[in-house]
């Protein structure tokens, strides 16, 4: 039950930030929640590969790498999905990767369960 919570709240968080930011269009609902997964599984899996082999560039500039790799994985989830999820390019990818962070911290601060 977790699980399809997220991917609710996932589908809400990408579905807002494509409203939010100029530029970037999600075809709809449930494509903003297989964008989710999209973006989650590329970020886990080459994003993971990308950010160890920058780990020493990645400490040396304060973690600036880590988002640039984060934005790069916006980037190829656009290219992965087509026509139902477009970023018009880095800058707005960018923006869009800002946006879902603070989304996603506001949605995590109300969702947040004291233990």
């Amino acid at each position: 039950m977790k699980f399809i919570i997220s991917l609710l709240i996932t589908g809400i968080v990408i579905a807002l930030a494509s409203w939010i930011t100029p530029g970037v269009q999600v075809a709809g609902f449930g494509w903003a929640i297989v964008t989710g997964l999209i973006i989650g599984f590329v970020n886990a899996t080459i994003g993971t590969i990308l950010r160890l082999f920058t780990f020493p560039i990645n400490w040396l500039t304060l973690g600036l790498i880590s988002f640039i790799i984060t934005v790069l994985m916006i980037l190829l989830t656009d290219s992965i999905m087509g026509d139902k999820f477009n970023v018009s390019g880095f800058w707005t990818a960018a923006l869009f990767a800002i946006i879902v962070a603070i989304i996603e911290m506001i949605a995590g601060s109300f969702t947040k369960k004291d233990s």
